[in-house]
């Protein structure tokens, strides 16, 4: 007898969702979140109740993607900041970290939600047209006939990523192999063709980071049983090379869609191996020296092919197929049932073994022209090799979009204190069109502006996680860091070096207060183009593609979260 189902329930509506309970639990999201941001941020461990390896880290993507959110408000939150790491890979802590500051910060203003919105969104259009104005004290031009800011960008990634436990000069030497393997991608000639290369990470674990390295070409899985003579043999002239995406295991399933009619005299399995063979008699009369498959290739085959000094890479994974066909000009074959057309074959320059630690990977040489590179990422652990890996794939993102955006901004908490700054400067004085236009009082107006500001100066303050002081200067506006263990007696200038960014080093005539504090208002000059000048060391630079998109999600999603009314939820 079948079991009576259960009657479907009704959803369940809530208003008013940003309760008392969901101010706090945005609370400790947020904490948790600020505490990882920055080069001296924590790291979490990251283990579900239902098994699984555990995941050391800070990086946005890995915490948003492994710690489960149950509150609609959070996952709106979440799922906003995951998208905009998808498409600009950093800032993703930035964006989350601001998007909550502001909602809290809002929460105890005596404000309608509706007003408050609308001048978040003035604030927000006023910031965007500064950042990309021509007087913005606080964005560097990529200067790309010098590798400084590509380095400085570079840098900035990966000395943000702890769990990476490189030391210093580690760190340096990384940067250095991330912007190698990027210029490598940059084609040479420009022409209607033109496009970027693609740079494939090959993790290798145990090895120190210093044996990373960059090498021209792809590095694959060395196939089994391979006969270093036919290495050898290929290696002097150029190799065709033909590249399958349809798999070539023989199975019938893998052969064609759709039904099929078999007499009773006939072996499927014999006709299948019968065709894979005549392509491979194929290959071997038109001198085809290595067969690519992204999926299986029957051992027969396989056997047969080596016999004929052939060498066979199968499983070779989606991933790599592109820059494959990219590197060696071929075009993928998607069918075994009849002859490869001769212009489908591509060309490699030379095939060579290379060995790291105790690994040992077949070496794809193209042509000198070639934009595919392949990154050998060395670390001394599986932990913290993953989290380099990602520091390293986002800090390649970040340079390829410095050349659709040949901007970055000021990193260390400069921007945003300047930027604080900038708007009070702006929102102070002659400011009547815009209470008329946004429909509200001076007052209120002026406490959502202290709300934003103080919410850009608290994510500045957040790269802080050993108890000193930020400070911002009162003539450019950056943020300056003072220790813990300082001195209560002494002065400002006698405990600061430089300000965040790089920029700045401390002189007589600068005065400082403390960040968060009320201080004296400031209209930050145009001081950038000191970098020219100065070209300090260790400059930090942030993506300017990557944080104004995070800047307008952090506050859009604020704005969307203070404007909900109802949250309606199916419980069945």
């Amino acid at each position: 007898m079948m079991s009576r189902l259960a009657p479907k329930k009704p959803s369940l509506c809530s208003d008013g969702p940003l309760t008392d309970e969901v101010c706090q639990t945005l609370s400790v999201f947020r904490e948790i979140l600020k505490s990882c941001y920055g080069p001296c941020g924590r790291l979490k461990l990251i283990h579900n109740n239902r098994g699984g390896r555990v995941q050391t880290t800070s990086s946005s993507a890995v915490l948003l993607n492994g710690v489960p959110l149950s509150h609609p408000v959070l996952k709106l939150l979440a799922a906003s900041v995951m998208n905009h790491v998808s498409r600009f890979s950093d800032c993703g802590l930035f964006a989350a970290i601001l998007g909550c500051t502001l909602i809290e910060n809002t929460q105890r203003l005596n404000m309608a939600s509706s007003s408050v919105i609308k001048i978040y969104r003035q604030l927000l259009n006023l910031s965007i047209a500064y950042l990309n104005s021509e007087d913005c004290s606080c964005r560097v031009k990529v200067d790309f006939k010098s590798s400084q800011t590509l380095l400085a960008l570079a840098r900035t990634v990966i000395a943000s990523k702890p769990a990476c436990m490189l030391t210093f000069k580690e760190g340096e030497y990384i940067s250095s192999m991330v912007l190698k393997a990027f210029l490598r991608t940059v084609p040479c000639t420009v022409g209607p063709n033109a496009c970027l290369g693609k740079v494939v990470i090959v993790p290798i674990e145990g090895n120190i980071a210093q044996d990373t390295a960059v090498l021209s070409g792809l590095l694959v899985e060395m196939p089994e049983a391979l006969p270093l003579s036919n290495i050898k043999r290929l290696s002097s002239s150029c190799i065709n090379v033909a590249v399958f995406n349809v798999s070539m295991s023989g199975d019938l399933s893998d052969a064609a869609d759709g039904t099929v009619e078999i007499s009773c005299t006939v072996s499927p399995e014999a006709a299948i191996l019968e065709q894979l063979l005549r392509v491979g008699k194929q290959m071997v009369s038109e001198r085809v020296g290595l067969l690519v498959c992204q999926k299986v290739v029957h051992p027969v085959l396989k056997q047969y092919l080596q016999e004929q000094h052939v060498i066979v890479v199968d499983r070779l994974g989606s991933a790599l197929m592109e820059p494959l066909v990219q590197m060696t000009g071929a075009q993928s074959v998607a069918s075994y049932q009849s002859a490869v057309p001769s212009n489908c074959y591509g060309l490699l320059k030379d095939l060579c073994v290379v060995s790291f630690g105790s690994k040992e990977l077949l070496h794809l040489i193209p042509g000198e022209d070639s934009t595919v590179c392949s990154l050998v990422l060395c670390n001394r652990n599986e932990t913290t090799l993953s989290e380099l890996k990602i520091a390293c794939k986002t800090a390649e993102d970040v340079l390829r979009l410095s050349l659709t955006k040949p901007f970055a901004l000021l990193g260390g908490g400069c921007t945003e204190t300047h930027l604080a700054s900038y708007i009070r400067s702006k929102c102070t004085n002659r400011i009547e069109d815009v209470l008329s236009d946004l429909a509200c009082s001076y007052t209120e107006y002026q406490l959502a502006v202290d709300s934003f500001c103080r919410s850009l100066e608290s994510l500045a303050r957040s790269l802080e996680h050993d108890g000193g002081e930020s400070l911002v200067d009162l003539s450019h506006g950056h943020r300056w860091f003072v220790q813990a263990s300082s001195p209560l007696d002494s002065y400002w200038k006698d405990l600061v070096n430089s300000c965040g960014c790089g920029l700045f080093e401390k002189h007589q005539s600068l005065d400082w207060a403390i960040l968060g504090d009320k201080y004296p208002s400031l209209t930050p000059g145009a001081d950038c183009s000191q970098f020219e000048e100065t070209t300090p060391d260790l400059f930090v630079l942030d993506s300017f593609p990557a944080k104004i998109n995070a800047l307008q999600i952090a506050v859009e999603t604020a704005n969307l979260i203070l404007d909900l009314k109802y949250i309606i939820q199916d419980v069945n």
